[in-house]
């Protein structure tokens, strides 16, 4: 049995972040889910804030250094993926939106994802419907019913309002990433990366003129 693999991506800015905690339980249950059914599972976490040099090197001269590229290709390769971000304005970050303009249009086509958001007030929750769906939408991504929203008073499981805490909410995304994962007929198609010469050897290809 081949080993899904799984990219998280995390746009938090602070360390500790409450983005990389939600993006590592909601990990956990995709591993625990995934697992129960005897499926082998990799994960592999992005902390965007580690690439924002690059992100913003990309954006400027239109070519990915090796690091930011390497996550990349690894991205357009994976079986899932889990992103969560912080709302700034009642949207995602703009470091999460400048990854995803530098990314190939067409990496995350058919891709299962799990969507996920931290902010300071449960009000905040509807970022995850109103601007983080249509983006994955867009890019033709698999996006999975159960958005996964953490609010402060989310830290500690139970709520007050009789809905389901975050453990659960977890649980459930996590349950139809797996049962997308394995009801899937066969895996995505695999697309070989599309890579670009050094930019030192463009540069000497338009001096000598060729």
């Amino acid at each position: 049995m081949s080993t899904t693999h799984i990219m998280v991506i995390t746009a938090g800015l602070g360390v500790p972040s409450s983005s990389r905690m939600l993006a590592d339980q909601l990990a956990e249950s995709a591993v625990g889910a995934l697992g129960a059914a005897g499926q082998p599972v990799e994960v592999e976490t992005v902390e965007l804030r580690e690439l924002a040099l690059d992100i913003a090197n990309h954006l400027v001269t239109g070519f990915a250094p090796p690091a930011l590229a390497a996550v990349q290709e690894r991205l357009a390769a994976a079986d899932a993926l889990i992103v969560v971000s912080p709302v700034f304005s009642g949207s995602y970050s703009g470091l999460l939106k400048s990854f995803f303009d530098v990314l190939d249009n067409k990496a995350l086509e058919g891709m299962p994802v799990v969507i996920g958001a931290t902010g300071g007030s449960a009000r905040h929750s509807l970022m995850l419907d109103h601007a983080m769906r249509p983006l994955f939408s867009y890019l033709r991504a698999v996006v999975l019913p159960t958005s996964v929203y953490a609010a402060p008073q989310d830290w500690g499981a139970g709520t007050d309002d009789g809905a389901a805490g975050l453990e659960q909410r977890s649980r459930r995304a996590a349950k139809e990433l797996s049962t997308l994962l394995l009801g899937s007929s066969s895996s995505r198609p695999s697309r070989a990366p599309e890579t670009s010469a050094p930019f030192e050897e463009l540069l000497a290809r338009i001096q000598g003129g060729h």
